[in-house]
Order: C-alpha cells, then sequence, then structure tokens
C-alpha cells in the first residue's frame, strides 16, 4: 500500500463541520479527476479522526480539537454522498494500525503505539487485533494520573498527558524557568519564555545543551518512564511504538526512560518490551486513514 495523491487544508480555513465536508468532497472529487479515477475505481472511505468517536456507527463526537464537532454522522455523509462503504477510526487507533501493518510493529501481535504530539493517547494491539474498549475509550493513557501535582493535560494535573505532550512539556518548561528565575537563572530560555515559550523550543535548546532545557527533558522522560512501566506492567507486549516528539527527540529521552524501566518494571516483561520509535513520519495519519479503509484489524 502506497500513497499516490496527497491534498491537505487547515480546519480554521472552513470552521464549520459542514463547509469542511464540503471541501473534503471537493477535494476528493478534484483528485479523482486529476489521477482519471472514476468513483467505480473506488472500494472503501476510510476516515481517522480524534475522539471521542464512535467508530462502529462511525460518529464523530465532539473532539476538543475540532469545535463544533458534535455527534457528526461522518460515516452516514460520506455513504449517502458516494455510495461507498465508509469506515471511521480514532487517529491513535489507526496510527497503530498503520506501524502495525507496514513499519515498526510489523511482525508483532502485541504493541501500543503512543502518539506523542499535540496530545497523547494510545492504540492497542492486542493478540493480533485492535483492541478499543467498549465505547472506543482504550488507550487514553493521557488521562491517567502520574503525580498529584503537575503541568495539566488532558483536564487533569499531573496527569500522563501533562508532562509528556507538546502543551504539556511548553506548561512543565514555563514553571520550571519561573521556578529557577527565583534562584538567579538568567539563561536563553529566559527570552523564549518572554516570545512565547514552545517544546520545540525546548527540544532545540536541549539539543544544543542549555542546562535547564535539559533538565526539563529529563523531568518529562522519567514521567514518559513512568507511563511507560504502567503499560507494560499491565499489558505485557512486545513492542511500545513512541510517534511525534519522541521520534525527533530519541536521544533526549532514551537514556532516562531505560533507567526508569530497570527499575519499576517487571524483569520479565522489561526483557521481553523493545521501546520504538515510530517509522511513517508525517505519512503515519494518511496510511492511518487507508488501512481504516481497509477494515482489516
Amino acid at each position: 500500500m502506497n500513497i499516490l495523491d496527497k491534498r491537505t487544508f487547515l480546519t480554521k480555513e472552513t470552521k464549520f463541520p459542514e463547509a469542511t465536508i464540503e471541501k473534503i468532497f471537493k477535494m476528493i472529487e478534484r483528485q479523482m479527476s486529476d489521477n482519471k479515477i472514476s468513483i467505480k475505481n473506488i472500494k472503501n472511505f476510510g476516515i481517522s479522526c480524534g475522539g471521542p468517536l464512535n467508530s462502529s456507527k462511525g460518529i464523530i463526537m465532539s473532539p476538543p480539537n475540532l469545535p463544533g464537532w458534535d455527534n457528526i454522522e461522518i460515516k452516514k455523509i460520506f455513504e449517502k454522498k458516494y455510495n461507498k462503504v465508509t469506515y471511521l477510526q480514532n487517529d491513535a487507533n489507526a496510527c497503530a494500525i498503520a506501524e502495525w501493518k507496514k513499519s515498526a510493529g510489523k511482525g508483532y501481535k502485541n504493541i501500543i503505539f503512543l502518539t506523542f504530539g499535540t496530545g497523547m493517547g494510545a492504540g492497542l494491539i492486542l493478540n493480533g487485533r485492535l483492541y478499543a474498549g467498549i465505547d472506543d475509550m482504550a488507550g487514553e493513557v493521557g488521562h491517567m494520573r502520574l503525580e498529584n501535582k503537575g503541568p495539566v493535560g488532558y483536564g487533569k494535573y499531573g496527569s500522563f498527558e501533562g508532562f509528556c505532550s507538546g502543551g504539556g512539556i511548553a506548561r512543565l518548561g514555563k514553571y520550571m524557568i519561573e521556578k529557577e528565575i527565583e534562584n538567579g537563572y538568567k539563561g536563553e530560555l529566559i527570552m523564549d519564555l518572554l516570545q512565547g515559550l514552545t517544546t520545540r523550543k525546548i527540544t532545540d535548546r536541549a539539543k544544543e545543551g542549555e542546562y535547564l532545557a535539559v533538565k526539563i527533558m529529563e523531568e518529562s522522560a522519567a514521567r514518559l518512564g513512568k507511563g511507560l512501566s504502567i503499560l507494560i506492567d499491565l499489558l505485557n507486549p512486545e513492542a511500545i511504538i513512541i510517534g511525534s516528539i519522541f521520534t525527533r527527540c530519541e536521544d533526549l529521552f532514551r537514556g532516562t526512560i531505560e533507567k526508569i524501566l530497570k527499575k519499576e518494571v517487571l524483569e520479565t516483561s522489561y526483557k521481553r518490551c523493545k521501546i520504538l520509535k515510530a517509522e511513517l513520519g508525517e505519512s503515519i495519519g494518511d496510511y492511518g486513514a487507508l488501512f481504516t479503509a481497509t477494515n482489516d484489524y
């Protein structure tokens, strides 16, 4: 399976669900025309979207990153438009399927995929099948509380997402920089904080060796290790595949998480589980939608 053509646009260009869906339809039809493909050549449609959602009924249910998308019956809308079977899947699940079928997870029967991007979510492949839970809510690991205090993620102080996500690391950085300023810190992160602190700025500084940036990333890495240890002891996977921030900054996490895992995880489970970075890069979401269309998971 390969991607032959791709079109993108920002959802802020259309804002509302109806306008966004209409633009998607126009882009599909333009792609078919440009590639000389008829609707008769299309077998199924696959849609990968952030949750919460009901994949079996094909309903998008108020994702936090898509304001206004409240109970949108996307499956029914697509099937009415094109008369083709349409499948919907949570984006973390879809990415897990893609890495399992095509890349880093190929050959394994039990893997966990962690998004580690804007948020922290998981897709679970257990005994060679996707596990989504009774309400499509399995894998919401970002909601786990790792500490009683800490940055907010997924609406909870000290959550996995609070320590290990794009927004979470930026919030953690802000807190730690402000505490260090009280102790006399005068480093480069002060200017970054004034200009608008981001995870990218923190990781770039850490790679340069800036001591406070390194300290911030070590804090995030320690919580990543703690979260992984819980998942390994609970599910005994063969591999955990981590995407986005981890793929770009593995060197800032690897040493710390291995120390935590050796200390926290049952020895047999630790030895059996590989910690891998995702390999599909920026195309992972595209492959996730393609594999969703196959309904073979």
